[in-house]
C-alpha cells in the first residue's frame, strides 16, 4: 500500500521505517527543510538502536523516501497518518493541537481517491472529530475517512515494540478505513498481533489511560520506596513481592528519581485537563503529577545528605542524562531538577551521558561534560547514577574508588547491590533501601 506519513519525528519516522520494512511504500514528510535533507543523506535526527540500518536498508530498497512537499505523496497514498507534535500549550498544560490541525487541513487540499486520515499522534478525545470537520471544511468533495491509530512504543525499544506489538488500537466504524488499516497491518498477522477495533473515541482515551496507568505504578512504587527507607525495608523485594501476582505485574515497579521523558508527563497532564474540561477530575492522575514532580526535586536533597548536609565546595559526578537508556531524549528528565538543586546549593557537577550531551548542554549548560564513568568520577566527592544506561551497570568498582575523592554513591537507579558496594568500601546510598 501506499502510505504518507506526516511528521518525521520519533513517531513518525520509526512507524514510516517500520511500514516500509513492512513492504509498503511510505513518504515521510516534514516542513523542516534541514531535517530531511539531512535524512537524504541518511542522518537520522533522533536515537534509536536499530533505526539508522532499518531507515538505510529501506531508502535503498526504494520503499522509503522523504519529502518536505505533502501534495504528491497524499495525493497518490492510501492511508496518511498524521504524526506530528502535540506539545503541552504553554500555560494550561492542554494539548496543543495547532500542528495536528494544519497538517489535517494541508492534508484536505491534497486528497483525490478514497484516504483514511489516521491520527498517530497522541491526541485528546474529539481531535478525530476536529479532524474529520476540517477535511470537510477545506475540501467538500473529500471522498476521506479519519480513523485513530494511537502509538505505543518505547523510546530505546520502539522498533521491536512495533513489530511484536501488545496490541493494535484501530478507532474508526468505517468499514472501508478497517479495511485499510487491517490491509497495512496485514504482515503482523504471523506474528499473531492483536488488532482491536473501537470506536474512534475510545482509542483516542486508551492511549492516555495507557500513560496514566504506567505513570501511576512509577509513583506508587516510588512511594512505597519513600516508606521503606524510613521502615528499614528493600523496596526492591517489595516490588518483586508485589509484581509476582499477576494481578499487578512486574513491569513499572521499578523504584527511581521520577518519571520524564516526552510523553507521561505530557499526556498525564493533558488527561487531568481533559477529565476537567468534562467534569470528571482525575484525583489519583492529578496526585501522580504533583508527587512525581516534588519527587524529581528531592534527588539533590538525598545527594546532600549522602555528604553530609553541604555541598558547597563540593564536586558530584553525575552518570546519565537522559530520561531513560538507549535515547537521547532529555525532556523533562529527571537530570534537570537534580543537577539545578546541585548547582543552586553550592556544587560543581561533572556529567557523562553515552548518547545525550549534546541534547543536555542545551538544558544543562553550567556543568562540566565528561568524556566517560571514569572521567566523570575523577576528583568527585559523590557519583550519582541517575540513568540505568547498561554501560553503568558493571562499572570497575576498585578503578572507581580510586578515582573518587571520596568513595561515596547515590545509585538513584539501584543498579548496584548495597552489600556489594559495601565489600568494596563506599558508603553506598540506593532507592528505597537501608543505607
Amino acid at each position: 500500500m501506499r502510505i504518507a506519513m506526516i511528521g518525521t519525528g520519533y513517531v513518525g519516522l520509526v512507524s514510516g521505517a517500520c511500514f516500509a520494512d513492512f513492504g509498503h511504500h511510505v513518504v515521510c514528510v516534514d516542513k523542516d527543510a534541514d531535517k530531511i535533507a539531512a535524512l537524504h543523506r541518511g542522518e537520522i535526527p533522533i536515537y534509536e538502536p536499530g533505526l539508522d540500518e532499518l531507515v538505510a536498508a529501506n531508502v535503498k530498497a526504494g520503499r522509503l523516501g522523504f519529502t518536505t512537499d505533502l501534495s504528491v505523496p497524499v495525493g497518490e497514498a492510501e492511508a496518511v497518518f498524521i504524526a506530528v507534535g502535540t506539545p503541552s500549550r504553554r500555560g494550561d498544560g492542554h494539548a496543543d493541537l495547532s500542528y495536528v490541525y494544519a497538517a489535517a487541513r494541508e492534508i484536505a487540499a491534497a486528497l483525490k481517491d478514497f484516504t483514511v486520515v489516521i491520527t498517530k499522534s497522541t491526541v485528546p478525545v474529539g481531535t478525530g472529530d476536529e479532524v474529520e470537520r476540517l477535511i470537510r471544511e477545506t475540501n467538500p468533495e473529500a471522498d476521506a475517512a479519519v480513523a485513530s491509530n494511537p502509538e505505543f512504543l518505547r523510546e530505546g525499544a520502539a522498533i521491536r515494540d512495533f513489530k511484536f506489538p501488545d496490541r493494535i488500537v484501530i478507532g474508526t466504524s468505517d468499514e472501508r478505513a478497517r479495511k485499510v488499516l487491517g490491509e497495512i497491518y496485514r504482515p503482523l498477522s504471523l506474528n499473531q498481533g492483536p488488532l482491536m477495533y473501537t470506536e474512534r473515541r475510545t482509542a483516542e482515551l486508551i492511549k492516555y489511560a495507557a500513560n496514566a496507568f504506567l505513570a501511576t505504578k512509577i509513583t506508587f512504587i516510588n512511594e512505597m520506596a519513600d516508606l521503606a527507607e524510613k521502615v528499614g525495608a528493600d523496596v526492591q523485594d517489595v516490588a518483586r513481592g508485589i509484581g509476582m501476582d499477576n494481578r499487578i505485574g512486574a513491569k513499572f515497579l521499578h523504584a527511581g528519581p521520577g518519571f520524564g521523558g516526552s510523553c507521561f508527563p505530557k499526556d498525564t497532564r493533558a488527561l487531568v485537563k481533559i477529565g476537567l474540561d468534562h467534569e470528571a477530575p482525575l484525583r489519583i492522575v492529578e496526585a501522580v503529577l504533583a508527587v512525581n514532580e516534588n519527587r524529581k526535586r528531592a534527588m539533590s536533597r538525598k545527594v546532600l545528605h549522602a555528604l553530609g548536609g553541604s555541598l558547597r565546595g563540593k564536586t558530584v559526578a553525575v552518570l546519565g542524562l537522559t530520561f531513560k537508556p538507549d535515547t537521547d531524549d532529555m525532556r523533562e528528565a529527571p537530570s534537570i531538577p537534580l543537577v539545578t538543586g546541585l548547582l543552586d546549593m553550592g556544587a560543581t557537577v561533572r556529567a557523562f551521558d553515552p548518547a545525550g550531551m549534546a541534547q543536555a548542554r542545551e538544558e544543562l549548560p553550567d556543568i562540566t561534560y565528561c568524556t566517560d564513568a571514569y572521567d566523570c568520577a575523577q576528583g568527585a566527592d559523590a557519583l550519582v547514577i541517575v540513568t540505568e544506561w547498561v554501560q553503568f551497570r558493571a562499572l570497575d568498582l576498585a578503578r572507581l574508588k580510586q578515582t573518587l575523592k571520596q568513595p561515596v554513591i547515590v545509585d538513584l537507579r539501584n543498579v548496584y547491590r548495597p552489600e556489594q558496594m559495601a565489600e568494596h568500601g563506599f558508603v553506598y546510598h540506593g532507592i528505597g533501601r537501608p543505607s
